[in-house]
Formats: C-alpha cells, structure tokens, sequence
C-alpha cells in the first residue's frame, strides 16, 4: 500500500468511492476545487486499486480535515486509522499544531475512530450537513498535534 498526491486523472476512482460511501457525496467540483486550492489531498493504493483518500487544509498553524474516506467493502481492516495517521503527519509537516473536523452524530465508526485517536469534542453545528429534506448537525471535534508531532 501508498499514499500518493490526488490529482485530476484519480478523480473518476474517488468519485466512485465517495457516491458508495455516503448518502450525500462530495460533489466532483469539490474535489477539483481541492485540488485546484492546493489543498493537501492524497489517496491510499493497494496494486492499482484505490482503497481511500483524504482531503486537509493546512492554514497557519492549523488543519482542517475536510474529508476522510476509505472504500466500503475495505471497512473494519484498520484503512481510516491509517488515513488519518497519514492526514495528521500531513498536517505537521506543514507546520499545523491542531487539527479540527466535522462529523455527523450518526457516523458512529467515524466517532470511535476520531476519539480512540485522542480528539475531543469542542463543538456543535447546528443543521450543518444536508440530510434529504431536513439536516443534520456535525460534531465539531480537535485534536492537538503537539504530542504528536514530538513523538515523529
């Protein structure tokens, strides 16, 4: 397995996952408006497959994970942990030393992945992520990367 830079050729491949993954993907545009921001986007490959991917923006000396996402039939083999390893050692080496993400209340998996990492919740957004006809709120979670930026 790698990490490597997302770019616009991987786009279909990431498209695929995140309509699979989520009731209410990312939009293509998105990606490319990532992409073209200079966030730090990356995917993780196994042999040519594309087993998931991440998107962070690093502004001064925080990141903001934007989205996390690992290939459905790939869930429960440790993937998002080591996603979110990878988008945390991102983060430092762009001179982040805290990092904040949304999550919705109802992504359970996401929840237990982010706190048995060491982030808490800070926060609430009310009515924030698009739910059919009516919205869900996202859990606003933080994490500070001083620990582990010294043990790298």
């Amino acid at each position: 397995m790698q990490f490597q830079l997302m770019s616009e050729a991987l786009l279909p491949a990431v498209m695929d996952i995140e309509e699979r993954a989520y009731p209410w993907p990312w939009t293509l545009g998105m990606f490319r408006d990532s992409l073209n921001s200079g966030y730090l986007c990356h995917v993780l490959a196994d042999a040519g497959q594309l087993l998931g991917y991440t998107v962070i923006y690093v502004a001064v000396d925080e990141c903001h994970i934007l989205n996390i996402c690992v290939e459905p039939e790939k869930h429960g083999k440790g993937l998002g942990r080591l996603l979110l390893r990878h988008a945390l050692e991102c983060a430092i080496d762009h001179g982040a030393e805290q990092t904040f993400l949304e999550v919705r209340p109802s992504n359970t998996a996401a929840i237990r992945l982010y706190e048995s990492m060491g982030f808490v919740q800070v926060g609430l957004r009310k009515d924030y992520y698009p739910a059919g006809d009516l919205r869900e709120d996202a859990l606003v979670y933080q994490l500070d990367l001083g620990g582990l930026a010294r043990s790298k």
